[in-house]
């Protein structure tokens, strides 16, 4: 595909807009490949020049040299794969699947070359002699590791093997991503009868009903996959064989058909068994685990197998009282008894808290207006921790019209950056909500952060505000601590910039921005009543409380049922015959005693993108990892007197503005001033 010469291609030269936002309007899919290629080309010129040069190698003429090499390549990188996540049609998708092996390549080009890792291991060697800032030590550091684990110091055949298995990993991961949104999209579940909808409210038919439309089924309705296994409307819907058809389509994503994954999953874990054992491991995880905080995966299972075993004992009990429930209705109703399953859970947990607590989480979301619930909750409570503050720039234009864009002050009144919100759900967007960063903020290119929060909400009926339920209020303040981690980044190199930190420490200050979702100074502003401004009743926010640990049982479990059934899949040694995915995950839970049939795994295997698309390969622990350094950060801030701009700068300065430029756990260490613990975790979910 090439760019008609009278077009120049807008990638190729960095943006003149504030903050170098990329200049959307101009750029089409027709710059994209050649952008690319010859971001691939520049880079490898830049590498041959380092390790061509005559002088010897020191930090500045090989490990700084290294970061300035790429830039052009950085810049289309980002823009590209946002696009492809984000409003990713099947041409572009297609397009990705095409360039991924050409990016594998060009990246092990890098760290494979053998010229270049002679010259930073030889300033490695002399590391302790070198006068060096301890973020120039850090980068040496860090390249040479990265090398050495990439397999720059293996033999020619080696290295061409692994070469092979890169560009091979990458087709499949694209393909796994691909054939995932595919099924999502085809698996939606038609309604004929508007009677079976009963429980949802009028905004969710709405949703409904324009899926269907804009699937050529007017006038019926069309429930859409979401990305996890147990949909949000399980909760709502009063029709059991209808509930029972929704959670089939849920789990039956990936299976048998035209997007079965089933051979990409067992592809894709043969392949990563067989390159951990190349670069001498015993198994992918160990691999991954070295890289992280965590070291090790006998680390992971230590922390999780005893928590797998107490959340097995949380969900039985669960299970009993829910199966109560259903007698109680089934008596109330006059109905025949029945046993629970899978596609009752939600169902019956609702109805068991509104009795329990008096406690409508759905009938919550008149108080959630997503537009209140951004500004003057999300917003604000950056305003009050960090000093940053928000405008709108509606002369500046996101990747689609509806893509909003903000510029983001600190307290001191200088442009820290630029925020972009996607909030609303489509087929052409990936599953689920992530943040990406468009341009990462470094001292080298002098470049401040521009980063996007993506997120799948059902937008509204025309002319209706966006209603958030109490799951997505939080995941709206989790991403936007993911943005934070970005924003607030002051480092010298892009290597450390931001959420460029391991995976398993990645989602810690995520999971910290959570704490203000329900603090008094911050839900008094945001948790207005969409039509009247009343605030959310006292009496709510104390039953909130009061159920803040209902049904964790079954939430701890789906997590962590997902997180340990990725380090089966990752612990197994190369030359292991799998044959059934199926078989194999059946078996992995069944070892990690969280085989319970009512509570599935927040992801089975066949449509667990996280690992086997989008790099928590090994990593879905993180999740739970990460959390038991939040919820020591919670309790730090509790013990410093709570939302406060001290607290805030403390935070920020010791951990959020290092990014990777130090150990993450050395930050932590910082700012908590020791080792985190894991009781204050264990409170939160009533594991204590």
């Amino acid at each position: 595909m090439t760019v008609p010469t009278e077009t120049p291609n807008p990638l190729l030269t960095p943006s003149e807009l504030p903050y170098q936002l990329p200049p959307f309007a101009e750029i089409t899919v027709a710059h994209y490949r050649p952008a690319l290629e010859q971001g691939m080309a520049e880079q490898r010129a830049e590498v041959a020049a380092i390790t061509a040069d005559p002088e010897p190698a020191g930090f500045d003429n090989t490990l700084e040299a290294l970061e300035r090499s790429g830039t052009l390549l950085r810049r289309a990188t980002a823009v590209f794969s946002n696009h492809v996540s984000s409003d990713g049609d099947e041409s572009l998708r297609a397009l990705s699947e095409e360039l991924q092996p050409l990016l594998s390549e060009h990246q092990d080009a890098i760290m494979l070359d053998r010229a270049l890792f002679a010259r930073v291991d030889a300033v490695h060697a002399e590391l302790d002699e070198l006068d060096l800032t301890e973020e120039q030590r850090e980068l040496v550091r860090r390249w040479h590791r990265d090398m050495t684990e990439a397999g720059a110091a293996l033999d020619e055949d080696a290295q061409q093997r692994l070469r092979e298995i890169n560009s091979r990993l990458a087709v499949l991961s694209s393909r796994f991503q691909q054939r995932v949104v595919a099924a999502m999209k085809d698996g939606a579940v038609p309604v004929t009868d508007e009677a079976e909808l009963d429980g949802l409210d009028e905004g969710a038919r709405t949703t409904a009903a324009r899926a269907a439309e804009a699937a050529g089924h007017p006038g019926g309705w069309l429930i859409t996959c979401t990305n996890y296994t147990n949909h949000p409307w399980l909760a709502r819907l009063h029709s059991r064989p209808l509930r029972q058809r929704l959670f089939e389509a849920q789990t039956g994503r990936g299976g048998p058909g035209p997007h079965d994954t089933e051979p990409l999953v067992l592809e894709l874990v043969r392949l990563r068994a067989e390159r951990a054992a190349l670069l001498g491991f015993p198994d992918h995880a160990s691999v991954v685990t070295a890289a992280g905080t965590a070291r090790t995966p006998q680390a992971v299972r230590d922390r999780f197998d005893p928590m797998a075993r107490a959340v097995a004992a949380n969900v039985a009990a669960e299970k009993q009282a829910l199966q109560e429930e259903v007698e109680r209705h089934c008596t109330e109703t006059e109905t025949e008894p029945f046993a629970l399953r899978p596609w009752d859970w939600a169902y019956y947990t609702e109805r068991l808290r509104q009795r329990r607590y008096a406690l409508d989480l759905d009938g919550l979301r008149p108080w959630f207006e997503a537009e209140r619930v951004l500004t003057e909750g999300v917003f604000a409570a950056a305003t009050l921790v960090y000093g940053l503050t928000f405008t709108e720039r509606t002369d500046l234009r996101g990747y689609r019209d509806d893509v909003r864009v903000f510029e983001v002050h600190d307290s001191d009144g200088s442009g820290l950056g630029l925020y972009l919100l996607d909030l609303h759900t489509r087929d052409t967007k990936n599953g689920g909500a992530w943040m990406n960063s468009l341009v990462l903020q470094n001292r080298l290119h002098d470049e401040r952060p521009v980063v996007v929060n993506n997120l799948n909400v059902s937008p509204p009926a025309p002319g209706q505000p966006t209603l958030l339920t109490l799951s997505e209020v939080t995941t709206l303040f989790h991403e936007f601590g993911h943005a934070l981690h970005a924003l607030l980044s002051d480092v010298t190199y892009p290597r450390f910039s931001g959420t460029r930190v391991p995976r398993d420490f990645v989602e810690f200050p995520s999971q910290v921005n959570e704490m203000w979702i329900q603090h008094p100074d911050v839900l008094a502003r945001y948790a207005r009543h969409v039509e009247t401004g009343e605030p959310l009743p006292a009496e709510q926010l104390a039953r909130l409380g009061e159920a803040a640990t209902f049904n964790q049982g079954f939430l701890t479990a789906e997590n962590l049922a997902s997180a340990l059934l990725d380090q089966e899949w990752h612990a197994l040694p190369a030359g292991t015959e799998i044959t059934s995915v199926d078989a194999f995950e059946a078996e992995a839970l069944a070892r990690i005693e969280l085989d319970e049939e009512c509570v599935p795994p927040r992801y089975h295997s066949r449509y667990f993108a996280h690992v086997f698309a989008n790099s928590y390969d090994a990593r879905y622990y993180s999740y739970l990892w990460s959390e038991v350094l939040d919820a020591d950060t919670v309790a730090w801030f509790d013990e410093h007197g709570g939302l406060s701009r001290e607290n805030g700068d403390h935070f920020r300065r010791e951990l959020l503005s290092r990014g990777s430029s130090r150990d993450p756990m050395d930050s932590y260490r910082a700012f908590r001033g020791r080792d985190p613990e894991q009781g204050p975790l264990l409170a939160r979910r009533g594991l204590a």
